[in-house]
């Protein structure tokens, strides 16, 4: 059963295990997506900025070591909002952020990964979280106005400059990853994926093969993805197991691959514990043979 962690807390992200992702850069298996810590539609700040304070601070005594974000959450409320409540960070912890879209209006979400653009999008970040260098920093999305090998070729540069320590790709198919690898080591993908959206299994596979860690967005999907008979069995494992069907969705994704780093997020503390405990859920061959 998945049982959540004491108010004390406890390593509770240890339990789904580690993954390298690069050369002295170990992280739990358990991480942290923080795009939910932003107003409505992902617009402005939270409404309530003083849970969300405590979301990040809780994640961090439950053994969380990744957090995922992005300069368009917000936009750029996000990042801030992470360097206000963490910064100094502690060691080990990995903020992970992205650039390569823009934000109009609420939910509205427009590609631009023009060279210039990236560069200008990299240096925000990196005063808003208060580095001087990004572990990883990923490509949003692949921009079909802009060849894609200018906008990859611009994280080398800005990697060689010392600025981003490791680059990540977002929203890529394989032969976009595989065109990337030519000119950089790619470290990680971040893909929709989830129990009812397996569209980018193959380039899971790949990651699999090649160990590049994925993470997969929309972890816990919607209820549009997910026709009778995927809720039914979701639901029986559930019962089985005396967790949520949350959980499961998210032990299943530790199952499915071990490159793969899942960042649910949430603005609320129990939410986060119960997402948490999930790394502590173990599936068993049953489960994921009736999870299909």
């Amino acid at each position: 059963m998945a049982q959540r962690e004491s108010a004390a807390g406890q390593a509770a992200a240890a339990a789904a295990g580690t993954v390298t992702l690069a050369p002295g850069l170990v992280v739990n298996r358990m991480g942290f997506g923080a795009m939910r810590l932003t107003g409505p539609g992902i617009w402005g700040e939270p409404a309530d900025p003083d849970e969300c304070a405590r979301v990040l601070r809780r994640a961090l005594e439950l053994g969380v070591n990744f957090i995922d974000t992005a300069d368009s959450y917000g936009p750029h409320t996000n990042e801030s909002l992470i360097a206000r409540v963490l910064s100094p960070y502690p060691p080990g912890l990995v903020i992970a952020t992205k650039g390569g879209l823009t934000r109009p209006g609420p939910d509205v979400w427009e590609r631009d990964a023009r060279p210039e653009h990236l560069r200008s999008a990299c240096e925000g970040s990196l005063r808003r979280l208060k580095v001087e260098c990004i572990d990883l920093y990923q490509l949003h999305a692949p921009d079909p106005q802009v060849p894609f090998e200018d906008s990859v070729g611009e994280l080398a540069r800005l990697q060689a400059e010392g600025k981003i320590r490791h680059i990540g790709l977002s929203n890529v198919r394989v032969n976009e990853l595989r065109r990337a690898q030519k000119l950089v080591k790619v470290v990680s993908v971040q893909n929709r994926y989830n129990v009812f959206d397996r569209a980018h299994d193959d380039v899971l596979e790949l990651c699999t093969r090649e160990g590049i860690v994925f993470l997969p967005w929309a972890p816990l999907g919607s209820g549009r993805y997910a026709g009778q008979g995927a809720n039914r069995a979701l639901a029986e494992v559930a019962r089985r197991h005396g967790a949520t069907t949350g959980q499961v969705a998210l032990a299943w994704l530790l199952a499915r691959s071990p490159v793969v780093v899942v960042i649910p997020g949430t603005s609320t503390v129990e939410h986060l514990e119960q997402n948490v405990a999930a790394a502590s859920l173990k599936l068993t061959a049953a489960d994921v043979q009736q999870l299909g």
